[in-house]
């Protein structure tokens, strides 16, 4: 008997690739699509086998949601696929409930490799997640600034105190402009400082 999935995700294109990967494999059958937290409530009454859990949802998250009712649906588990990549979102949507994370990154494949590790009692992460995960519960109790930063953060304020503009950062990284900008708002916040100059003083870059 095939395991039941359904998708918890507002972009659309995306939501249409999860479908498809599903469609197409031997193991899971393709339960319904939520465009929102808030339209999975109806879940609640036909609990399927895993739920695709996006994090960025319109209204409520994604992890509130896993939080909220992952003890009304015990048989239900959760795969949290997002692009968020800081140490606090993954965390958090693991003490929530999550049985996994994997970035939106991630190849047909390795969504699909991931859903059947799911099905095996796994808890499939990307590598650059597990990576933060270990890095999160290793790191010192009394953190020095450049602790408080992801990886990636790290990578990106160093860059920038090297000079690289935006575009510059993105295309030595991979990323686009605006994952660098949001990863630059992240540092600012967490360092609680208001520009690059404040940030890379207090790093001491």
């Amino acid at each position: 008997m095939k395991a039941t999935v359904s998708i918890v995700e507002d972009n659309i294109p995306f939501q249409e690739a999860l479908k498809k990967i599903i469609e197409g494999s031997e193991e899971f059958l393709f339960c319904k699509k939520y465009n929102s937290a808030e339209e999975a409530f109806d879940m609640l009454h036909n609990p399927p086998d895993i739920a695709i859990m996006d994090i960025q949802l319109p209204g409520m998250s994604g992890s509130d949601f896993i939080r909220q009712f992952k003890n009304q649906t015990p048989n239900t588990q959760y795969l949290v696929c997002s692009m968020h990549d800081d140490d606090e979102k993954i965390i958090q949507a693991l003490e929530n409930g999550a049985c996994g994370y994997i970035l939106k990154e991630s190849t047909a494949l390795q969504i699909k490799e991931a859903l059947i590790e799911v099905l095996k009692g796994g808890s499939p992460m990307s590598p650059y997640v597990a990576k933060r995960v270990v890095s999160f519960f290793q790191r010192p109790k009394l953190m020095d600034s450049a602790a408080l930063l992801s990886e990636r953060e790290q990578e990106v304020i160093q860059l920038l105190a090297k000079g690289l503009q935006y575009k510059e950062i993105a295309a030595q990284l991979y990323l686009s402009t605006e994952t660098v900008k949001k990863h630059i708002r992240n540092v600012y916040q967490k360092l609680h400082v208001q520009n690059k100059i404040e940030a890379i003083n207090k790093l001491r870059l």
